[in-house]
């Protein structure tokens, strides 16, 4: 059994990691809802979110699940910081627990690496200028961002209640045919019971939140397993 420590700011989309663990198997997904003030989408809170005392407090509560690794499963709260300061964010946590660490931002590049797509499309629930730091961020990082939407929702809460359809919409109409994947950044977002529909839609691979987050927490501890997860990301 492995147990992937997941931390996770407010609530919206918790429930969608449950999905994962029916898929994968022999996956523990322990949940430790970590403290914000409010789940509004603007700079100034998702540096609050992602701050060092929040997640040490978070990962303290993850400690009596006993993870193999520890996931902080929060885009904006990690890509707020850069692609240095997201880093720098996932190594301080990780020496502070004693166990690998990353965070969702980290996932997303990693993934895209992974399986070899190198034309970008974003399709951001967050508003413009939110969606332009992970913009920025993807550069950093080596990514050709093609293409982005801003569906400029500005509550985590709100994102956590669009329904399938209303995803499936917001993929298709960020996707251009000169991009090799469909990024879908947000946390707060139910995909992971849908992305093989999303993957239809457009034809082409399609990288959610939650979806790199278990990705990368499994990745840390050398726990893939071929055709174990959604989407061709686990393909």
């Amino acid at each position: 059994m492995i147990t992937i420590g997941l931390l996770y700011p407010g609530h919206s989309a918790e429930d969608d990691f449950a999905v994962a663990e029916t898929l994968i198997p022999d996956l523990r997904l322990p949940l430790v809802h970590t403290a914000m003030d409010s789940d509004a989408h603007r700079p100034d809170e998702l540096r609050a979110w992602g701050r060092a005392s929040v997640l040490a407090d978070g990962a303290a509560d993850l400690a009596a699940h006993r993870p193999d690794a520890i996931m902080w499963a929060c885009t904006s709260g990690s890509f707020v910081f850069g692609w240095q300061g997201a880093q720098d964010q996932a190594a301080e946590l990780a020496e502070r627990c004693g166990r690998p660490a990353s965070s969702t931002s980290l996932a997303f590049a990693r993934a895209a690496a992974a399986i070899g797509v190198a034309k970008l499309a974003v399709a951001a629930s967050y508003p413009d200028d939110v969606a332009r730091l992970f913009v920025g961020f993807l550069a950093e990082a080596g990514c050709q961002v093609i293409n982005f939407g801003a569906s400029d929702i500005l509550y985590a809460s709100d994102v956590g209640r669009l329904g399938p359809d209303a995803v499936i919409a917001m993929v298709r109409a960020t996707d251009v045919p000169d991009a090799d994947a469909v990024l879908v950044p947000d946390t707060a977002m139910h995909t992971l019971g849908i992305i093989d529909d999303l993957e239809a839609a457009v034809g082409k691979p399609v990288l959610t939140a939650n979806q790199v987050t278990v990705w990368e927490g499994l990745r840390l501890v050398d726990g893939l397993r071929s055709g174990t997860g959604p989407g061709r990301l686990f393909g």
